[in-house]
This record gives C-alpha cells, structure tokens and sequence, in this order.
C-alpha cells in the first residue's frame, strides 16, 4: 500500500491517540502535504525535530493497528458484505449491506 495513503488510514483510525502537537504536525504531513522546512517554520521547531515526531508518530500508528487490527478487522467486514452482496439477487439486501459499509 502507498506510504501516504496507509498513513492516512491509521491517523484516521488512530490519530485521537496522538497529542495536540503530534496531530498538529502529523495533519500538516499527511493531509496538506507540507514540507518537513514548512512545519519546522510554522511550528517554530528543527526540521531534524518534525522529521523525528513523524517517524515516532509512524510507529507508533503502526503499534496501534498492530494491537487493535481495527483496519484489518474493517477490511474483514467489508469483504465479507460484498460477499453477501453478490450472493444475494435481492436489490433491498443489497440497499442494506450498502448502508451499513458507509457505517464502518
């Protein structure tokens, strides 16, 4: 999976987890795609101290979705509707399998 978008999907599943400052700088990589010297500026740090959070806040995600497995367990449950879905020839089963993966 794409570096980007695997960190985009554990801080959406586990960046709460993070601190203020950890998601403040984690968001500026990740969503507004800003330079390591951009954060360092804005938020009145090194660029050798943002890329050393990052990498910390990295693991630390990863540790997350290590123990929990929300993603994995998602991915499960999505697999396993669209299974159902295609199983079903019932456009009303399919409404409702369709409803609940926008839930997860």
């Amino acid at each position: 999976m794409d570096n980007i978008i695997e960190r985009g999907r554990l801080y959406d599943y586990y960046g709460g987890l993070l601190t203020a400052h950890q998601q403040q700088i984690y968001e500026a990589v990740v969503n507004e795609d800003m330079s390591l010297s951009e954060i360092a500026d804005d938020h009145d740090i090194t660029r050798q101290g943002v890329f050393d959070l990052i990498k910390r806040c990295d693991k630390q995600l990863a540790r997350y979705e290590e123990k929990l497995k929300l993603i994995e367990r998602d991915a499960t449950v999505s697999a396993k509707l669209d299974e159902i879905k295609s199983l079903s020839s019932d456009k009303k089963i399919g409404q409702i399998i369709e409803q609940i993966k926008d839930m997860l």
